[in-house]
């Protein structure tokens, strides 16, 4: 006789240590530019990625929101990058991984200064403040605060033209004044240019200026593409197929001597529209109970605790989601490695009293205090392969 089916529940929570954590070290967005600037002979820089081989100019075309699944799954929309595949992390074939969490701020913080966000200080989308106790939004960093005093090292960029090295940004005027491009890109010289095809032809000229050549490009209609419409759509396909003939027509101007790297600060799921794939915070008692702040976003949540219940919150996290999220404390996420190998002293409070990554295809939004976020169809931030796993095409002259 066949027995049926009992329902749990109270179902064991998703062991951390099944969290693919980010190749801290050897393959992750923090160890491109040491990389690249080591091979340049710059200072203090050492090779992270031993893959790479030295060139005396090189160039790195970030797409924002480009994943290495989103991109070998549509070929026919991006031939040219398609092709170069097989180049990527130095000809192994394989991706690099962004770093927890998956989102922009937090990547882009990590290419441009070389350093783990456990290191570099902007852990998440909206991260609490503990000189204010405030929620900080990183990405558009809100309410203001001193750049400097949030992440003071240098960035590679400015290691770099200390150096002798010339090191250029190419951009949408939109960024040159950022807080956000102050502490993780900053360094050397800022071109603003507003067509993609403009960006390209002036970044072959920067790497042509000097025998000695960093010079980072940006591209991030993709991403917003995909939040708006979902990465399988036609808009987030025509963003490809646009992207796809800009790095084309980058490689095709390469001066001698150079390697261009295309990479992205993530990758991106879409998340159904429906209360079994989307939990809202705003609508769940449980999930709400001793909470004073609710951070990050939708698939990488930083949860603040009011004082004394942090451990009570844990565990109502762990029973309500432990099945699609991993759920750590504070403690437990730094010690399995999510941030990096260290945590500075100032960026400890900064990180949740207790962490929930998303394993399975859900969102947990917050539709009352965050609306804009909660509507995205595309979304971020976690550590599965869809969101983690980031190219590094590679193009030499």
């Amino acid at each position: 006789m066949v027995q049926p089916a009992v329902w749990d529940p109270h179902p064991e929570p998703l062991p951390l240590d099944s969290a693919p954590v980010p190749e801290y070290g050897t393959g992750s967005l923090a160890d491109l530019l040491p990389t690249l600037a080591a091979g340049l002979g710059v200072p203090g820089m050492a090779a992270g990625i031993p893959e790479l081989t030295p060139a005396d100019r090189n160039c790195v075309f970030l797409i924002d929101g480009l994943g290495w699944e989103q991109l070998r799954a549509h070929p026919e929309d991006a031939p040219f990058m398609t092709s170069l595949l097989g180049s990527s992390r130095g000809g192994t074939g394989r991706p690099l991984t962004a770093g927890f969490p998956a989102t922009t701020a937090t990547s882009l913080a990590s290419v441009g200064t070389g350093l783990p966000p456990g290191a570099h200080g902007l852990p998440g989308y909206t991260v609490r403040n503990p000189e204010t106790g405030e929620l900080m939004n990183q990405l558009r960093w809100q309410p203001w605060t001193a750049p400097a005093a949030w992440q003071p090292y240098p960035t590679v960029f400015e290691l770099a033209h200390r150096a002798g090295v010339h090191a250029a940004q190419v951009s949408s005027p939109t960024f040159e004044n950022t807080p956000l491009t102050k502490v993780a890109l900053s360094g050397g010289a800022f071109h603003g240019r507003l067509s993609g095809e403009d960006r390209m032809d002036l970044t072959a000229e920067q790497l042509a200026g000097a025998d000695r050549a960093l010079v980072y490009t940006y591209y991030a209609e993709v991403d917003g593409a995909g939040h708006r419409f979902g990465v399988d759509s036609d808009t987030w396909r025509g963003q490809l197929a646009h992207v796809d003939r800009l790095v084309q027509r980058l490689a095709e101007q390469l001066p001698p001597r150079s390697a261009l790297y295309v990479t992205a600060d993530h990758g991106m799921i879409d998340v159904p529209f429906d209360e079994r794939h989307r939990i809202d915070f705003d609508e769940d008692w449980e999930l709400k109970a001793g909470v004073a702040l609710l951070g990050g976003e939708g698939r990488a949540r930083h949860v603040y605790a009011v004082p004394g219940a942090a451990n009570d919150v844990l565990t109502c996290w762990r029973e309500v989601l432990g099945e699609q999220f991993w759920v750590a404390s504070r403690d437990e996420a730094i010690d399995s490695g999510w941030f990096g190998p260290v945590i500075d002293d100032r960026v400890h409070q900064r990180i949740g009293d207790v962490v929930a990554a998303a394993r399975d295809d859900v969102l947990l939004i917050a539709s009352e205090r965050e609306p804009r976020e909660s509507s995205m169809v595309g979304n971020h931030g976690s550590m599965t392969p869809a969101e983690q796993l980031v190219p590094l095409l590679e193009v030499r002259s």
